[in-house]
């Protein structure tokens, strides 16, 4: 039930103007969209997954480099500048 009422209520009445400008940022955005102006349904449909994929990318990346610092981290002396440095990274 709860998953009906989030799509009824991300439902928006964006013109397509809106979302043309949306298209446009997210190419401009993401380094692996190549920059076209086709404003087609497939290929809004294809950026919004290579958004996704994008996104899904760097969460992976985050979590890579959150586990090599807490490695360090506990290789390292507790009280050091070092430790400081890292333990601020993570929070």
């Amino acid at each position: 039930m709860s998953s009906r009422r989030w799509r009824e209520s991300s439902r928006t009445n964006m013109s397509e103007e809106q979302i043309t400008q949306l298209l446009s940022t997210l190419r401009q955005l993401l380094p692996e969209i190549p920059h076209s102006h086709s404003h087609k349904a497939s290929s809004a449909a294809k950026v919004l997954k290579q958004t996704c994929n994008y996104i899904k990318t760097l969460h992976r990346e985050v979590d890579d480099l959150s586990d090599r610092l807490s490695q360090l981290l506990a290789t390292i002396d507790a009280d050091s500048a070092e430790a400081a440095i890292i333990r601020s990274l993570l929070t």
